[in-house]
């Protein structure tokens, strides 16, 4: 199927793909970029490239089912909390067990992405949320989307420069050696594991990778870290706690659980009779705690946004969890 479209005054100087995203809602982005790159989209008869700026009366001619494409991002029956949002920026809490965007083997699965544009449509505002970072599907936490092209490239180039700060709590095992008060930075380079597709390690000839850390909390064989990745690698807090031996109390990749039950850290307990038990929590023991970004400026330079800083707060599940560590698993300073 063709689909024609004539460039209006209002969308002179647009670049191609992001004309294509306004007249192909949902549609991720990368997709209709690569409709371009193989010839399935024409600029006034000719092959193009997505960057493309177009000018008024200019005509695109896309060639593709639009069914075809990845499926719209689908949004979830509940509202995300909104923890900062101005022109430029906005700020979600992110909750367990949501991607971010669609997933190859499930697209048909509701998506942070769905759901900031269910929100700019239930508002009949014309912007397109452009997500600038991602998330883990089972991290909980602040997550970051921007509002307009000129807020997009600014923050990409914010986290790609190591301008943003972000702060998580990760649960980890094993009891950290370090003093309250102290820091520490794990400084070890991170690569692809090309044993295992999708899963990262530390390697000599890896990108390097720093974390810094430091102790919230300690119990009896666990401790409550905070950690603030100062480089952005691939599942960087996980692979470095992992490797310093203290891995995430629940992690299935870099980890030894699944999920968590009461019985694994409460000597004392007794099952009921007949009864099932069921996990205190069963998802990655990570949550993005404080996400914040530099100012924002506008196409002419000028601050358009001042910075935006928010917290998230901690889900029911990780608080169940550190309120049975506080009653079972007390910590116990070791005599000298």
């Amino acid at each position: 199927m063709n689909y024609t479209f004539v460039v209006p005054p209002e969308r002179a100087g647009l670049e191609l793909d992001e004309f294509l995203c306004l007249n192909f809602p949902g549609v991720p982005k990368g997709a209709l970029r690569n409709e371009v790159r193989i010839g399935r989209v024409l600029l006034d008869g000719a092959v193009t490239h997505p960057a493309q700026r177009l000018r008024d009366g200019d005509v695109v001619l896309c060639s593709f089912e639009e069914e075809d494409l990845p499926r719209p991002s689908v949004a979830p029956e509940q509202r995300l909390q909104v923890l900062y949002e101005d022109e430029a920026v906005i700020i979600v809490d992110k909750p367990a067990r949501l991607a971010v965007e669609s997933e190859r083997w499930a697209p048909e699965l509701p998506t942070v992405a769905g759901a900031l544009l269910a929100l700019a449509e239930q508002r009949g505002v014309p912007w397109r949320p452009r997500l600038v970072h991602r998330l883990d599907k089972d991290t909980t936490g602040a997550l970051a989307a921007a509002k307009t092209l000129q807020a997009e490239r600014a923050l990409r180039g914010a986290f790609e420069r190591g301008e943003v700060q972000k702060r998580y709590f990760a649960l980890v095992e094993g009891e950290y050696p370090l003093e309250m008060g102290e820091t520490d930075v794990i400084d070890r380079p991170i690569a692809p594991d090309e044993r295992k597709s999708g899963r990262m390690m530390v390697h000599a000839d890896g990108k390097p990778s720093q974390t810094r850390v430091s102790v919230l909390e300690r119990f009896g064989g666990f401790t409550l870290l905070a950690a603030e990745p100062l480089t952005g690698r691939t599942h960087q807090i996980r692979v470095h706690l992992a490797d310093a031996g203290f891995p995430l109390v629940i992690d299935h990749v870099y980890g030894r659980r699944n999920e968590l039950k009461l019985s694994e850290i409460k000597a004392s307990y007794r099952s009921k009779r007949g009864g099932v038990e069921r996990p205190l929590m069963d998802r990655l023991t990570l949550h993005a705690a404080r996400l914040t970004l530099p100012a924002v400026p506008d196409l002419d330079g000028v601050p358009g946004s001042p910075g935006a800083s928010a917290e998230a707060p901690l889900p029911g599940d990780f608080q169940r969890v550190l309120k049975q560590m506080r009653k079972v698993r007390p910590f116990r300073a070791r005599r000298s």
